[in-house]
C-alpha cells in the first residue's frame, strides 16, 4: 500500500507519519520488516508535476536493494548463517560442495543429490582447449585477477545457450560449470605467471585436492595434497562462499538484472572483488606485517596507530559489518594454528600473534571493538601455504562463485526485481547555449 496524504485517516498497522514542512501535508508510509519503500516517498510533492521526494544514500549504507533468504548477518552479535545454518557448524561438519548446494537450493543435499552434484562438478572441471590458449595470450607478469576476470567472461562465448536464463536446466548447468571450472581457470592463471606448464584436473581427487594438484603438481605421477592443507582450503572456501549484499554480490545482481548470461554477471563480481577495498584486505595485512618488520617494533607501531601520526594503519582488525568479533575469525584462528604446525612458524606469524595479543588487551582497541577479522588470519594461512600475495583474491573468487550464482538466481526469480537503475541528484549547470559559449575553432561541422 502506498502512503496517503492527510486527506485520509491514518492507516492501520505500523507506519511512518511524515509532515512536509513546505506544504503542511501529512503522509502515512507503511513499515514492513522495519523498512519503508522509498517509492512511497514519491507522493510527497509541492507541485503536481514534481518528481517527488527521493532517498539519497551513497554506497547503500542504509538501503535494502532486495529481499534475500540466502545469508543472514547480525554484525552487532557476530552472527553469520547460510540458509539458517551457523557458519561454525558448516565449517566443522560440511564441505564446500555441500555448502554450494545449500546456498543455491536452500536445503542440505540428500546423499543421492550430493553424489550426483559432486559427479557433475568433477566431470565439468575441464575447460575447452581454446580457453587454455586464451590464457596463454596474457603477459608473463599479468595480474592473476585480471586473467580470471577475462577467463570467466570468455566462458560465455563457449556456452551461447546460457543466455536462456529462464531455462532451469541452463541455470543448473551454468552453476555446475562455474563451480567446476573456476578452480581450473584460477590454477591456469597461477601456472601462467610462474611460467609452468598447465596441469589438467584429476577427477580422482576431491574438490580442494584437485585444486591444489593443479597448482602444485610437478613431475610426480600422482599429486597428494597434505590433508591439513586440503581441509584448510575447503574451510576457507566455506567461510568465503557468501556474505550478504557486499560490493561484488551487488555487482553480480546489478549486471545480472540486465538479463545477461551468468558468466558475464559473475565476471562483474570477479572484477569488483579485484578492488583493494574489497578483496585485497588480507594482502594489506601482510603488507602491514612487513612494514612492522620485527616483534620489537610492535609497541612503536601500536602507538603510531593510536596517535594517527606516521600514517600507520592497523589492518585486519574491525569490520564494516561486524561490530563485535567476526565469527569467521574464530574458526580461521584455529585453522591457522593447525596449518602452522605443518608449515612451521614464520616471522610474519610471530609478529601477527604478538600484535593480536597487544591489541586485544589494549583499551584503545577494545573500546573501539577492533577485533581481528577473517582477513587477519587468512593472509597468514595463504602465505604459509606459499601462495603469492597477489593470488589471495583469486582464492576468494573461487569460493564466492557459489554465493554469486545463488544470489544471481534469486534476483532473477524475484518478481519485484527490475533492471538496476539508481536515481541521481543532478548538480551540474542547468542549461546554456552552445553558440554563445563556443570557442572559435578551426574545424567546421559538415552538414
Amino acid at each position: 500500500m502506498a502512503g496517503t496524504p492527510n486527506t485520509a485517516a491514518a492507516p492501520a498497522g505500523d507506519h511512518l507519519e511524515i509532515k512536509d514542512s513546505r506544504t503542511g501535508k501529512i503522509y502515512y508510509v507503511p513499515i514492513t520488516d522495519e523498512t519503508i519503500r522509498t517509492a512511497d516517498l514519491k507522493q510527497i510533492k509541492v507541485k503536481p508535476d514534481d518528481f517527488g521526494i527521493m532517498g539519497y544514500d551513497p554506497a547503500f549504507m542504509n538501503t535494502a536493494s532486495c529481499r534475500s533468504a540466502i545469508t543472514f548477518i547480525d554484525g552487532d552479535k557476530g552472527i553469520l548463517r547460510y540458509r539458517g545454518f551457523p557458519i561454525e557448524q558448516l565449517a566443522e561438519h560440511s564441505n564446500f560442495l555441500e555448502v554450494a548446494w545449500l546456498l543455491r537450493k536452500g536445503e542440505l543435499p540428500t546423499q543421492k543429490e550430493y553424489d550426483e552434484f559432486q559427479h557433475h562438478v568433477t566431470y565439468h572441471t575441464y575447460v575447452h582447449e581454446n580457453i587454455k590458449r586464451f590464457m596463454e595470450g596474457f603477459r608473463y607478469d599479468a595480474h592473476p585477477m585480471a586473467m580470471l576476470t577475462a577467463g570467466v567472461a570468455a566462458l560465455s562465448s563457449f556456452y551461447p545457450t546460457s543466455k536462456e536464463i529462464y531455462d532451469e536446466r541452463e541455470r543448473d548447468i551454468a552453476f555446475i560449470r562455474l563451480i567446476a571450472k573456476m578452480p581450473t581457470l584460477a590454477a591456469f592463471a597461477y601456472r601462467h605467471v610462474k611460467g609452468l606448464p598447465y596441469v589438467y584436473p584429476d577427477n580422482a581427487l576431491s574438490y580442494a585436492e584437485n585444486f591444489l594438484s593443479m597448482i602444485a603438481r610437478m613431475s610426480e605421477p600422482k599429486y597428494e595434497a597434505h590433508p591439513v592443507y586440503a581441509r584448510a582450503i575447503d574451510i576457507l572456501f566455506i567461510l568465503h562462499a557468501d556474505h550478504e549484499q557486499n560490493c561484488s554480490t551487488n555487482a553480480v545482481r546489478a549486471v545480472g538484472s540486465s538479463h545477461v548470461d551468468p558468466y558475464s554477471a559473475v565476471a562483474a563480481g570477479v572484477a569488483a572483488l579485484y578492488g583493494p577495498l574489497h578483496g585485497g584486505a588480507n594482502e594489506a595485512v601482510l603488507r602491514m606485517l612487513e612494514e612492522i618488520g620485527d616483534v620489537k617494533n610492535i609497541p612503536a607501531f601500536i602507538e603510531s596507530v593510536k596517535s594517527g601520526k606516521g600514517g600507520s594503519r592497523l589492518m585486519g582488525f574491525g569490520h564494516r559489518v561486524y561490530k563485535s568479533y567476526d565469527p569467521r575469525a574464530k574458526i580461521v584462528k584455529k585453522l591457522c594454528d593447525e596449518v602452522l604446525k605443518v608449515a612451521g612458524m614464520t616471522k610474519d606469524m610471530e609478529i601477527a600473534l604478538e600484535l593480536e595479543r597487544i591489541a586485544l588487551s589494549d583499551e584503545y582497541f577494545i573500546s573501539r571493538k577492533l577485533y581481528p577479522n577473517v582477513d587477519f588470519y587468512t593472509g597468514l594461512i595463504y602465505r604459509a601455504m606459499h601462495f603469492p600475495t597477489d593470488y589471495f583474491t583469486v582464492l576468494f573468487a573461487i569460493a564466492r562463485t557459489a554465493g554469486w550464482m545463488s544470489q544471481w538466481e534469486e534476483m532473477l526469480l524475484d518478481k519485484e526485481q527490475k533492471i538496476a537503475r539508481p536515481r541521481q541528484i543532478y548538480t551540474g549547470i542547468e542549461t546554456r547555449d552552445y553558440a554563445a559559449n563556443r570557442i572559435n575553432l578551426s574545424h567546421k561541422v559538415t552538414k
